[in-house]
């Protein structure tokens, strides 16, 4: 019988403008979940969250070391379980590249230290067979976060007719304008302008409640990177720079790619860009060189191989490697879209699709729910419910017949 271990990380962000509600309960929610019915030892579980000093602080370098550790302790046999709730962002590309026109999908720990779908890929990639590591992210932009994996049910996948009217809310032309008003809100929030609640509700929430998303906005972001970091210059076209000046090694793999590609001349990077690296390494050679101060400040970025420079463009993943196949996820919603933390009339907060699984868990009571299974029925409820969001499963066909979890 293999071991049962999971990392449950909840971030409200209390005090900053990206602040949540619902985080830090989904968690305690799933914890005692994974014990009570999955049966899981309350040793086995490790939780951050920016709950206070009870709980190691969810920091991008925290985060990344606990999923580490889960995966690099796993043998066959072993389930492993990976929760996430809080925020989501799509960071633009920066490289100056014409044809570098994708996202990264990201999750944003507590100190803003971004972790990447890449980074997520890379971790499933090392889990060995017949083991199994399944991904809850209840955030925004979340599907894809394990790139190349099959879409089993998303926004390509074709679905029944039975399955589309199990999944449509009782009015489909009330569907389609909370759609409509979905799009334009995302639109609106992504260059920072905040609508009002009522405004939040039409796009897509039950009626009642207190609902903010789960996507940060790329203007907050920003504003939260600046008072973490105290550079007052940050903008897009300097995030990832900004990044690596101050986090260094704890920022991810692909941002040090980026730097390094970008300090040996391989990018047409602006002056944003070079002014970061300049300060960083004033006597860094932007020709490929060892020399100069590279092996302090911008040695974690040289240590990195970078095979070509589409290797550090926004979206791609790494060059001719094979799809993991260890690996579930199950998001929030598509990758282009919102997922909902709300407070209800009584002061309870969650993300929906946390609370929808739990509901969803609680009609089964203790019987087997496939991951499939749960992600469809997951879906109707929320549509029932009025949100516009549509939580997605990426999975090999065998893993999506697979019970959630174990």
């Amino acid at each position: 019988m293999g071991r049962k271990r999971a990392v449950l990380v909840g971030i409200n962000y209390p005090g900053t403008e990206g602040e949540l509600k619902g985080c830090l309960n989904d968690v305690a929610r799933m914890r005692r979940c994974l014990v009570d019915r999955f049966g899981f030892d309350g040793a086995d579980i490790r939780v951050l969250a920016d709950a206070g000093p009870s709980t190691p602080p969810p920091t991008g370098a925290n985060i990344r070391l606990e999923l580490e550790r889960l995966v690099g302790g796993a043998r066959p046999g072993d389930s492993l379980f990976f929760h996430y709730s809080g925020h989501g962002l799509q960071l633009p590309a920066e490289t100056g590249e014409d044809d570098d026109t994708g996202y990264d999908e990201c999750i944003v720990p507590c100190d803003t230290n971004l972790i990447k779908d890449q980074d997520f890929t890379e971790l499933v990639r090392k889990v060995p067979d017949g083991c199994l590591f399944t991904m809850v992210s209840d955030s925004c932009h979340s599907g894809g976060l394990i790139d190349k994996t099959k879409e089993q049910i998303g926004n390509s996948t074709k679905q029944s007719k039975a399955q589309q009217q199990r999944q449509r809310p009782p009015s489909a032309g009330a569907n389609l304008c909370a759609s409509l008003l979905g799009t334009v809100r995302g639109a609106l929030e992504y260059v920072g302008i905040r609508l009002s609640r009522r405004a939040k509700q039409a796009a897509g929430s039950p009626a009642g409640t207190a609902t903010t998303s789960r996507s940060l906005p790329l203007s907050t972001y920003i504003r939260m990177l600046k008072e973490q970091t105290g550079k007052d210059d940050v903008g897009v076209g300097s995030i990832r720079t900004t990044l690596f000046h101050h986090f260094g090694d704890d920022a991810t793999p692909k941002i040090k790619k980026f730097v390094k590609a970008m300090v040996h001349g391989k990018l047409r990077h602006g002056a944003d860009q070079a002014a970061t690296v300049t300060e960083l390494v004033p006597k860094a050679k932007p020709e490929g060189g060892e020399g100069g101060n590279q092996a302090g400040a911008l040695g974690p970025a040289m240590e990195q191989e970078v095979r070509g420079v589409e290797e550090v463009y926004a979206g791609a993943a790494a060059a001719k490697a094979p799809p993991p196949r260890n690996g579930v996820l199950i998001s929030g919603c598509q990758t282009d879209e919102s997922s909902a933390d709300l407070t209800t009339a009584s002061g309870v907060s969650y993300g929906a699709l946390s609370n929808a699984i739990q509901a969803v868990l609680a009609e089964e009571n203790r019987g087997k729910v496939t991951n499939r299974e749960l992600v469809q029925r997951a879906r109707g409820l929320l549509a029932k419910q009025g949100y516009v969001q549509q939580p997605g499963l990426y999975c090999s066909d065998e893993h999506a017949d697979a019970a959630f979890i174990c």
